[in-house]
């Protein structure tokens, strides 16, 4: 089944702070523990059950995000890492995109508190394609062209700026098998690290 950004309207209602500026990383095969330490993380800090428990923290420093990750399952059976980050963007920055994509797959996508937002597919350290969702018509990458079909069924074209931000969550279910729920984001158990900014 094709997900559509009505699939993730929940997403502003159930997470509001969240909603306002987040990334949200994909990765296939890796474990919550390899992610952060591709990513050069500190790992001392707790588990939370729920990025509810996320805001308590406060560990964010002024060269350090925090960033939570458990797994989710793919549509295929697989494994995958999703890591959350509430107001960063470590996930879609270049660095991070090729340090963990290493050997696998990656898709993340972002917002900032001003409305912008990137997308980012790589396999392998190859960004295959990457946009702003606000303006998916500009795509950069190896095969910017290959998820247009993709696009197009998770309702990039649509009006409205949150709805193309649903459309990311969508198109990143397209790509990746894994859907993402309230469910997962209220009830999994988070591995949180501190990751340097680039």
């Amino acid at each position: 089944m094709v997900a559509t950004a009505a699939d993730y309207a929940w997403f502003e209602r159930s997470f509001p702070r969240l909603a306002e500026a987040y990334c949200l990383t994909l990765v296939c095969g890796l474990s919550p523990p390899q992610v952060l330490a591709r990513l050069g993380a500190r790992t001392n800090g707790p588990h939370v059950t729920g990025i509810g428990g996320l805001s308590a923290l406060d560990l964010d420093t002024a060269d350090e995000q925090l960033i939570a990750v458990t797994v989710a399952d793919g549509g295929d059976g697989g494994a995958w890492a999703l890591a959350v980050e509430a107001g960063g963007r470590v996930g879609v920055t270049e660095e991070a995109v090729v340090a963990l994509s290493a050997g696998t797959r990656l898709v993340a996508h972002q917002r900032d508190a001003g409305g912008s937002g990137r997308f980012t597919w790589a396999e392998d350290g190859d960004v295959r394609a990457a946009f702003d969702p606000n303006v998916p018509g500009r795509r950069e990458g190896s095969t910017p062209d290959e998820p247009l079909e993709a696009m197009r069924a998770a309702g990039f074209g649509l009006d409205g700026d949150e709805r193309r931000f649903h459309a990311a969550f969508a198109l990143a279910e397209n790509l990746t098998g894994v859907r993402v729920t309230s469910e997962i984001l209220e009830t999994s158990s988070f591995h949180c690290g501190l990751a340097p900014l680039p």
